[in-house]
């Protein structure tokens, strides 16, 4: 008989813009972390440790509010951080980070080694307010990347429209909690059936 496994992350939506995010590394994967971090939080309070940066990195910063620190990792860094993704091409640096951060009680991230996380980076579909996170449990990045192309063609670009819509109509639902959420999971209920 199959065991199967079950995803026990618990997904939550961090306002980054009033948290502090390093990330130690100048290269591909500091760029791909960092593009990711933006693209969903344009306006997330980053800074970005390295001895080198690459350009695409270094036009982010200028686009953006990152700032580039050129400098070697230390764990002078590391205080008043909320959150610090490692993604350096040295192994005993990404590994420093990880113990350097988790006795201070960060939240970490080491790219590509998932003993070394607190967290993953997975796929987000944004529709205006609608953000939809898909994890795979750090199993198959290709896969969460896959899926989050996948809804982000049959989500329409209206959906916001709707949220808009029954955000207002719930500011009009007078009575209890429970009355609100009975009153709006009959109006969508309809977005189901078919």
């Amino acid at each position: 008989m199959e065991t199967i496994t079950r995803n026990n992350l618990y997904p939550v939506f961090l306002k980054v813009h009033q948290l502090n995010v390093l990330i130690v590394g100048g290269g591909d994967v500091a760029l791909e972390k960092l593009s990711f971090l933006l693209k969903s939080s344009p306006e997330a309070n980053v800074m970005v440790v390295s001895l080198a940066f690459n350009k695409e990195i270094t036009l982010l910063a200028k686009k953006y509010k990152i700032s580039l620190k050129n400098h070697s990792y230390h764990s002078m860094f590391l205080p008043n951080q909320h959150i610090v993704i490692g993604a350096t091409n040295d192994k005993e640096v990404n590994k420093k980070i990880y113990k350097e951060s988790k006795v201070r009680n960060i939240l970490v991230n080491i790219a590509d080694t998932p003993s070394l996380c607190d967290f993953y980076l997975g796929g987000i579909v944004t529709k205006g307010n609608l953000k939809i996170a898909i994890s795979t449990n750090g199993k198959s990045p290709t896969m969460a990347k896959r899926l989050r192309q996948f809804f982000e063609e049959i989500i329409p670009n209206n959906i916001d429209d709707l949220v808009l819509h029954l955000h207002q109509y719930r500011k009009k639902i007078g009575g209890s909690f429970q009355n609100k959420v009975n009153n709006l999971n009959e109006l969508t209920k309809s977005m189901l059936s078919n």
